[in-house]
């Protein structure tokens, strides 16, 4: 997660989520994404790599701890300066939110991997004969499963891809087959910083929640969808719809956590606070999409199972 104010921060993924629909198309629909084949070229959406990258650039978090997760770590030359994990991805002062062409030539990638299409770098790295996977926010699971795949088909690791995919699929299964059944859902507010900025079942966040039968309560708040999914609530708002949970997604950038919350005005009384039921989350796993949301959603479900049925 960004270190920038959250007020930025989630300004940035509601940006992100309204302009990035577009991109994503990019990469959707080719019969080769998928291939376990490892010899050249291969080609994923409008992109072909006549040969195996051997210095790439990631300026997405997310992507670089897809890459390194397909073993694809070793082929990685920078990474932006957000990429910190694993901790040893080759972290560099580059940018993923204002992406510099000059900058990133000046790495001498030959292939270059980016969750956005800020200033039209696209275009200007194309103009520059440098190739260009964009993977945009995912807002499914079937798009963080398909960006893998299609990296590990560039990369010459689409056999490792599908084992994490792989993974992570039964992984999630098996942590969501013994939730308990509840006749009433629970409810829970996702906080993206102390300005009370939120997600909503829309976003890819939010679609983890619900597999695990959570309710949002800023699901009213953005509605027509004019936030990108990402509506800031009032404090009025949060009291009155007294959430079951109240899961932090600033522990790390704003030092948030239940003894915050509950010194909060009106916070004290909410069911979360009383029940012990604040949740502290790792800010970067939770604003991922990589092979992490495994550990994410346990995190989620460990919290829900202890609440009575």
């Amino acid at each position: 997660m960004s270190r920038r104010t959250p007020r930025l921060f989630a300004t940035t993924l509601a940006v992100a989520a309204l302009a990035l629909g577009a991109c994503a198309e990019k990469a959707d629909d080719t019969p080769s994404a998928g291939t376990a084949a490892a010899s050249y070229p291969v080609t994923v959406g409008s992109l072909t790599l006549d040969k195996r990258p051997e210095k790439i650039v990631s300026l997405s978090p997310s992507a670089t701890e897809m890459l390194f997760a397909i073993g694809a770590g070793p082929q990685v030359s920078a990474v932006d300066d957000q990429s910190n994990y694993p901790a040893d991805a080759p972290k560099s002062d580059l940018s993923g939110f204002q992406p510099n062409a000059e900058a990133i030539a000046g790495k001498n990638p030959d292939l270059v991997v980016l969750s956005n299409d800020t200033n039209k770098i696209v275009d200007q790295l194309s103009k520059l004969k440098i190739p260009v996977y964009l993977t945009p926010a995912a807002t499914t699971l079937d798009d963080s499963y398909r960006q893998i795949t299609e990296l590990g088909t560039l990369t010459g690791h689409a056999d490792q891809a599908a084992d994490v995919t792989g993974r992570m699929k039964d992984d999630i299964a098996k942590l969501v087959k013994d939730l308990p059944q509840r006749t009433t859902k629970l409810t829970y507010y996702h906080e993206l910083g102390p300005e009370l900025y939120s997600a909503t079942s829309k976003t890819f966040i939010g679609s983890l929640y619900s597999q695990v039968g959570l309710t949002n309560i800023a699901d009213p708040v953005d509605a027509d969808g004019k936030n990108g999914g990402y509506p800031q609530l009032s404090q009025e708002f949060i009291v009155n719809a007294n959430p079951d949970f109240v899961f932090l997604a600033d522990s790390k950038c704003c030092q948030q956590n239940a003894d915050t919350v509950k010194a909060r005005s009106g916070w004290a009384g909410l069911t979360a606070v009383k029940n012990s039921q604040v949740v502290a989350l790792d800010d970067d796993i939770a604003s991922r999409w990589g092979p992490r949301v495994v550990d994410l959603l346990r995190v989620i479900i460990d919290a829900v199972v202890k609440v009575p049925a």
